[in-house]
């Protein structure tokens, strides 16, 4: 990810300066055998690189950010930046390394930011040892233990981490539709096999999905993946989408051709440049789309992928999988777990996934088992998790609502 950033930087500017060039610097935990803390890291190390480039070029390197959803999200940020100025983290190049000898002392705290603040895996501790914080100790006698257990389970402050594997497998499931029970992550174990899907799709499962720190993540990483299986070509993107969509398809690769209106004059205008020989590497669109709403003729785009050698990629956030079923007209199926998956405002997540009937699947397969990475968070994971329990039962509420006030406004005299 750091590479692509910095990759990205240099070949948008004209010319960085002489001996100004990017650089990336890997913090690594510390793997002092005497620290107690060097346990702790193998169950959640807050590995991370750090791009650094010239502050003149810092909307350069906010339009990367911006676009591809990349970068780590606030609470591992929060999390390494303590465990920095702790001295936990240091650089792997040892020149680089700041002297930390000073002020040490042997005895650490735990890491991290205090409200999601539960434990620390010390060298004789297979589990963490579970603590409470100040804010909730000095309530002690004035909240009952299930109230006090019901704030930290809320707000995350009792993460177990060691149930993020768990928690990745639960994500997955619920979004192929074989997991929609709300179930504790103490009853699943960590080598779970593959449940088949419920996308009435044959084949699909959730080895299928892959989980991505943002829905723009989800975006930019298939378009990634889609070039590195099928080779740089434009892209097209079908209706007015959200804007770093298109950004994506316009900086990254060969260009895009942009149909703002999404319209079948539009399709008969893609039909007529294939007929001419104009190859594509992908059809970008979202159903429906995002804010206009406006849904595209997947039957028509689906035939023209098919006759001209295409892939198509299908956003399906704001009517989400449990509403529409597109995935027989897809190739990847993108969505941004960001909004009513999680539906509580305090967790990112994106998701892409392969169709197991498609014409590119096994070629995308074998690209990401070389090029995947799961860089989603721990504790955003954990988070996710938890709020997506009651996902199918939130979406017929959701459902009901919409529809009552779209009675209201079609039944009113200024509709």
């Amino acid at each position: 990810m750091a590479v692509r950033c910095a990759s990205f930087l240099e070949n948008h500017l004209a010319a960085l300066e002489p001996g100004r060039k990017t650089r990336i610097i890997d913090l690594l935990p510390r793997t002092d055998p005497t620290d107690g803390l060097t346990q702790g890291a193998v169950r959640v190390s807050p590995l991370v690189s750090v791009v650094i480039y010239p502050k003149l070029y810092s909307s350069v390197a906010k339009s990367f950010w911006q676009h591809t959803g990349e970068g780590i999200s606030s609470r591992r940020a929060e999390l390494c930046h303590k465990a920095f100025t702790d001295g936990f983290l240091a650089p792997m190049n040892k020149d680089d390394q700041r002297d930390n000898s000073q002020g040490q002392t042997t005895s650490h705290k735990s890491k991290g930011p205090l409200r999601y603040q539960k434990a620390r895996v010390t060298d004789d501790a297979d589990e963490p040892t579970r603590t409470r914080p100040d804010s909730l100790q000095e309530e002690k006698g004035q909240t009952t233990d299930d109230s006090i257990q019901f704030v930290e389970e809320r707000y995350g402050r009792n993460l177990d981490l060691s149930r993020a594997s768990q928690a990745k497998i639960a994500i997955r499931r619920r979004i192929a539709g074989a997991l929609t029970v709300d179930i504790d992550l103490s009853q699943m174990t960590d080598t779970i096999h593959a449940e088949p899907g419920n996308r009435q799709v044959p084949g699909f499962t959730e080895d299928d999905v892959y989980l991505y720190p943002s829905g723009m993540s989800s975006i930019f990483n298939t378009h990634r993946v889609m070039m590195a299986t099928r080779g740089d070509m434009k892209s097209v993107c079908f209706g007015f989408p959200y804007i770093d969509t298109l950004k994506i398809l316009e900086k990254w690769g060969p260009g895009c051709q942009f149909y703002g209106n999404g319209s079948a004059e539009d399709l008969d205008d893609l039909e007529r440049r294939c007929e001419q020989g104009e190859k594509y590497l992908a059809l970008f669109c979202e159903f429906p789309g995002n804010p206009l709403l406006k849904c595209p003729d997947l039957g028509r785009i689906r035939a023209l992928a098919d006759r001209f050698d295409f892939a198509v990629v299908v956003d399906e956030t704001i009517s989400n999988f449990l509403n529409i079923h597109v995935m027989p007209h897809a190739d990847v199926v993108v969505s941004s777990l960001t909004k009513v998956f999680s539906g509580d405002s305090n967790v990112m997540g994106g998701s892409s996934i392969l169709n197991p009937q498609g014409r590119y699947y096994h070629r995308l397969k074998r690209t990401m088992k070389v090029e995947y990475e799961d860089n989603y968070w721990a504790e955003d994971a954990l988070f996710m998790e938890r709020n997506s329990r009651d996902f199918v039962s939130r979406i017929a509420r959701i459902n009901l609502n919409a529809e009552a006030i779209c009675s209201i406004l079609k039944a009113s005299s200024y509709g």
